[in-house]
């Protein structure tokens, strides 16, 4: 079917801004089928169902917005002091000379774009692979855009338990970049990574990250989306479970102008287990879109979906989460809350939660709530000789808190309670 027009023009445009990457071997199929079935499916647009909540127009747009850069000095940067291998990205672009040697002890670690015109490679089975298959039942068009054109990445492949955490490091310097990264994780039988992010990354950032999971293997994935407040950003993370495997993703967002984090993740071994939250804090022009959306297609998994927003002087918060329980996915246990604390009249939390079921032995519940601070527990805090607005950043904290105890290192759930700790001394409240 041909696209509507506005659509059509819309894809023309923004293609006609991309820099043509030329290659060959693996890769090269691999953007030429992505970029196919972003034709095939055009641009989002406000009027499609996924897509009611949050415009993507500066998404869709042919140039970025400018965003200034905030330089914080006033705390250290996420993950310092832990160790780790880092690996920078300045504005997209890969920094050797700020980032370790990728040796690794049961890792191998390489860059999407030193790797690409190979023959034949192992990401080459995964590679925009999850992303074709995540475009179903739900269109993900930018998912495909990034996959299509993406400069550069990290192609990660564990065989046993990594030594360290892998920390990527996006770092924010020009006020008109435009940086498109995808990663690929692929983790063998038994393996185990920690995969840490942080930074601003660019004016808009385009990241997918694939991650393919085998049996008895565990993923863990924490992200802290910088502080730079003009950028915007619209992340994927596809990801893909065996039997008796483990994925847990936490994500922290302090301000952006706009992001949306999108994960598609499917449970396709037994006993598999995926739990993904998220802690946002906005203040002001501010917009946060959560989608997510899980499938159980093994017989006794288990999923968590934890997601909090605290917004204040206009911010907007969304949430759009689905489990879909497949036939013959006896046994799930799926769990879903999303809950917005508005400090003020002018902010909004905008949620759309949803159970697709297809079995009969299941345990599914899901719960939105919005609300205001507890005027009573404000009050009692008060009457303890607690000053208003420390009282108020503790309810907040522990509003906060289901979603945080979510992250197993208990040193990075501390460091991340410290975090959101100053960001609540430094835009105070009423």
């Amino acid at each position: 079917m041909a696209l509507p027009k506005a659509k059509e023009d819309a894809l023309a445009a923004r293609l006609a801004a991309l820099p043509a990457l030329s290659g060959k071997g693996w890769l090269a199929a691999a953007r030429a089928e992505a970029l196919a079935r972003l034709q095939a499916m055009g641009l989002p647009a406000r009027r499609d169902e996924y897509w009611r909540y949050t415009d993507p127009a500066s998404l869709n747009a042919p140039e970025p917005l400018p965003a200034q850069r905030f330089d914080v000095t006033d705390e250290a940067a996420p993950f310092d002091g832990m160790d780790r291998l880092k690996i920078v990205f300045v504005d997209g672009v890969f920094d050797a000379a700020a980032s370790d040697d990728l040796a690794l002890a049961g890792v191998s670690i390489e860059r999407l774009a030193t790797t690409g015109d190979t023959d034949i490679h192992w990401a080459q089975g995964l590679y925009g692979t999850l992303e074709a298959r995540g475009q179903t039942p739900v269109p993900r068009p930018l998912a495909a855009l990034n996959s299509a054109f993406a400069t550069d990445g990290v192609l990660i492949h564990v065989t046993g338990r990594a030594a360290k955490p892998i920390s990527l490091v996006y770092i924010h310097k020009s006020e008109t970049s435009d940086a498109i990264l995808h990663h690929c994780v692929k983790l063998g039988p038994g393996a185990e990574l920690t995969l840490l992010e942080n930074g601003p990354a660019a004016a808009r950032f385009s990241k997918v990250m694939e991650v393919d999971i085998a049996d008895g293997a565990s993923f863990h994935h924490i992200r802290i989306q910088g502080r730079d407040h003009e950028r915007r950003a619209v992340t994927h993370l596809f990801a893909r479970l065996g039997a008796k495997s483990e994925l847990r993703s936490f994500t922290l967002t302090a301000n952006g102008r706009l992001t949306r984090n999108e994960a598609v993740v499917e449970l396709t071994g037994d006993e598999g287990r995926a739990h993904l939250a998220g802690a946002t804090v906005g203040d002001g022009e501010f917009h946060h879109d959560d989608t997510v959306f899980i499938t159980h297609a093994a017989v006794a998994c288990e999923s968590r979906q934890v997601f909090k927003k605290v917004l204040m002087n206009g911010a907007t918060g969304v949430f759009q989460g689905k489990i879909l329980v497949k036939p013959g996915a006896q046994k799930t246990d799926g769990y879903q809350i999303s809950q917005s604390l508005l400090l003020d009249e002018d902010s909004q939390f905008l949620a759309k939660p949803e159970l697709e079921i297809y079995a009969d032995d299941v345990k599914c519940s899901h719960g939105s709530t919005s609300g205001a601070i507890d005027e009573t527990a404000l009050f009692y805090l008060q009457s303890r000789g607690v000053p208003r607005r420390r009282a108020q950043a503790l309810l907040v904290l522990a509003f906060l808190a289901e979603a945080i105890e979510e992250i197993a290192d208990e040193a990075i759930a501390e460091d991340i309670r410290a975090r959101l700790e100053r960001w609540l001394a430094r835009h105070g409240s009423r």
